[in-house]
């Protein structure tokens, strides 16, 4: 089984769970070379994400406006010499363990959650679902256009935003932290769902069909075995992102390792805040290792395995939490949902107008290209250096330190980086840009590494037997293979990037996040209204550019 990305708007045969198109059946000229207009575009593009990048840059300051405030390095060496000296009293070490179960058990239910919604969503979103009953009859239903529209909504909104919401509605409740996760992830996991089950093979299908067995009866007997092992590794691959959600929401009032962190960081205490770090590392790398090794050496007998083993933490969690449900349905509940659609529609521009918004918006749209910049440019240096397979002690040394690296920094939340990075730098676009960078760094490398990891070794195992050099047979034969991999992944973070950068506006770092979080301390409800659709339509436009991009790529 290949790896599964922890990419919101892939498809299957693009992250590799299927093989990509032979190249006997791709369109080619008589000397081997793509088709022009293939080159053009790349060359358009790329020529565009460097116009874009600059224009972030020049925007953001560097080079002409003051942005380093030289008295907070002293805050920055005290927070890292703390790392060798944690909070390890009993009484803060039993505070962590309760902590780091909160959020685990947050985790585990918001993705048991959204991998049902995404069973359900996946079906109904999914183009074999519409088919008609004929083979020969390719139109889809509207049905099919109604179901992706739903589920485009919920995933355009990032979990911060849904946590910000719920906690209005439900106050501080454990289920603010379990739909917080849900509802976007539950979308986000439809949508990949639905690839997996048009990818399979659509034969088995459309034969049981043409006999009149009905459409569920189908998919349960032709697609879903098929599709299943990848179902499940891809659910134990959102379990590791909604441990990073879940802390992201604990920063926000949730519970669990975000809000003690989140107490630390106002204090000063990094004694404290290291120890919390310490523990979220740790839990990160035993869902890592985890999901690595089912989507590596993923069988029949490990998928079962790991479904039990998740059944058992799902009914752990549910013990620990002690969600009331009844509290959902509720008449307060409906209650206070009322006023609050009341009161937030209809929805107001800031204070500033039209204006200000398409500002902030813009101020978001440079934080993720920076952002994605930065990170993709450190990614692609690690990732060779990170992929396993190497033959000698000092090599595979290397590359699990370098692993280590980009665990941390994807364990550590966006918010924290964006509180350090505002130490000893101005509040503005730029502190943002380089926490989102800093945490989609690890990511991405993370990701690229498993890009060489699977990279056919035979053209450069030729060129060496052909008297080539190491360094040459690297540069003409994996880095052209990996490069358009690499380039996808990055443009897939960016859409990504493009809705995290609320949770790091919400702690001063600028953009449309940095407006939320001010209209929510006014109680701003139609402002705040407003904001979020600019949010949403900032997200449609990134996923739509970055779409086409894309397929400039294949």
């Amino acid at each position: 089984m290949t790896a599964t990305r922890d990419l919101p708007d892939l498809t299957a045969r693009e992250v590799g769970l299927l093989p990509a198109t032979p190249w006997r059946f791709r369109r080619h000229d008589p000397r081997g070379r793509p088709p022009r207009d293939h080159r053009t575009g790349r060359r358009l593009w790329g020529v565009a994400g460097a116009a874009a990048v600059a224009w972030s840059v020049w925007s953001a300051g560097v080079g002409r406006d003051e942005l380093v405030n030289p008295g907070g390095w002293a805050l920055v060496s005290r927070f890292f010499a703390a790392a060798l000296a944690p909070e390890l009293s009993a009484d803060f070490l039993g505070t962590t363990l309760r902590a780091t179960l909160t959020t685990v058990a947050f985790a585990v239910l918001g993705t048991a959650l959204s991998v049902g919604v995404g069973l359900v969503g996946g079906v109904l979103t999914s183009e074999t679902w519409w088919r008609r009953s004929r083979p020969g009859r390719r139109r889809l239903r509207p049905g099919w256009v109604v179901s992706r529209a739903t589920c485009g909504l919920p995933r355009g909104i990032h979990e911060a935003v849904w946590g910000l919401f719920l906690v209005n509605v439900l106050g501080r409740d454990p289920l603010v932290g379990i739909l917080a996760i849900a509802i976007p992830f539950g979308a986000i996991t439809a949508k990949v769902y639905a690839e997996l089950i048009d990818e399979s093979a659509r034969q088995p299908f459309d034969a049981l069909r043409a006999t009149g067995t009905g459409r569920v009866a189908a998919l349960g007997y032709a697609v879903l075995p098929v599709a299943l092992p990848d179902m499940v590794s891809y659910a134990f691959y959102r379990l590791e992102c909604s441990l990073r959600s879940a802390v992201i929401l604990g920063l926000i009032g949730a519970g669990g390792l975000g809000t003690e962190l989140g107490l630390a960081f106002q204090g000063l205490d990094y004694r404290r805040m290291w120890t919390l770090l310490y523990a979220l590392v740790a839990v990160s790398a035993l869902a890592d290792a985890w999901g690595s090794g089912l989507r590596r050496r993923g069988t029949l007998g490990r998928v079962r395995l790991s479904v039990l083993g998740g059944a058992a933490l799902v009914v752990a969690s549910w013990v620990h939490l002690r969600p009331d449900l009844g509290r959902l349905f509720g008449a307060p509940t409906r209650r206070l949902l009322a006023e609050v659609a009341t009161k937030a529609w209809p929805p107001a521009l800031p204070a500033d107008g039209w204006t200000g918004l398409a500002r902030r918006a813009l101020e978001t749209v440079q934080m993720s290209l920076l952002a994605i910049a930065l990170a993709s440019a450190l990614a692609v240096l690690v990732a060779f250096v990170a992929a396993r397979g190497g033959t000698t002690r000092r090599r595979r040394a290397v590359a699990g330190a370098a692993r280590l690296v980009l665990l941390g920094t994807r364990a550590v939340p966006p918010p924290v980086w964006a509180l350090l990075f505002l130490f000893v730098l101005f509040p503005g676009p730029l502190p943002g840009a380089l926490a989102l960078g800093a945490y989609n760094f690890g990511i991405l490398g993370r990701l690229m590494a498993e890009v060489v990891e699977n990279l056919d070794p035979r053209p450069e195992q030729s060129l060496r037997g052909l008297g080539a050099s190491s360094l040459s047979a690297f540069a003409y034969a994996t880095v052209p293979l990996a490069a358009s991999r690499f380039a996808a992944y990055s443009l897939y973070r960016w859409e990504v990037a493009a809705r995290e950068t609320v949770v790091v506006g919400v702690v001063g770092a600028g953009g449309l996040g940095r407006l939320l979080e001010q209209q929510r301390a006014a109680f701003n409800y139609p402002a705040m209204l407003a904001t979020v659709l600019a949010l949403v339509a900032v997200s449609v436009a990134v996923d739509l550019v970055s779409a086409s991009a894309r397929r400039s790529l294949r």
